[in-house]
């Protein structure tokens, strides 16, 4: 009985600390926004801080809307990349299909910091815009603290 109590109590300790741990991002090119809202959602109810470690693009930068900002933060290998929302599906001739009402969705969850960079950069175009580690990604994300790393 007692090898039961200590089995259980090694088990919850090991489930517990998987909520104490943080969300790293360190290679997202994005996806499916709708999966991305999912996993987002999940990660902020959880409490979880998210660590951008390195290149975040298109859906995954919805994370700076959905997980609250203040549990997020960005390392010296933080890029993100955002662009207008496209359909899944390609033209005839393989270029992207813009998705302006996708786009407005996306847009809808950015914080200001990050509206105001896209409206200073041209807002959101077909192209991927990138922010790097630097004083303009900082303005959006704060930087992580020492013991992130």
């Amino acid at each position: 009985m007692r090898y039961l109590v200590l089995a259980l109590s090694v088990q919850a300790l090991f489930w517990g600390s998987a909520y104490a741990t943080d969300y790293r991002i360190t290679r997202d090119y994005g996806g499916f926004v709708d999966e991305y809202k999912t996993k987002y959602a999940a990660i902020r109810d959880r409490g979880e801080r998210v660590v951008i470690d390195g290149p975040c693009d298109s859906a995954c930068t919805l994370v700076l809307g959905i997980v609250p900002i203040n549990r997020v933060c960005v390392t010296p290998r933080a890029r993100l990349g955002f662009h207008m929302a496209y359909f899944e599906q390609a033209a005839a001739d393989g270029s992207k299909i813009l998705d302006p009402k996708g786009t407005a969705d996306v847009m809808s969850y950015y914080p200001e910091a990050v509206t105001r960079w896209l409206d200073r950069h041209g807002g959101l175009t077909a192209d991927t815009k990138k922010v790097r580690n630097g004083p303009d990604l900082w303005i959006m994300v704060d930087p992580c603290p020492d013991e992130v790393f």
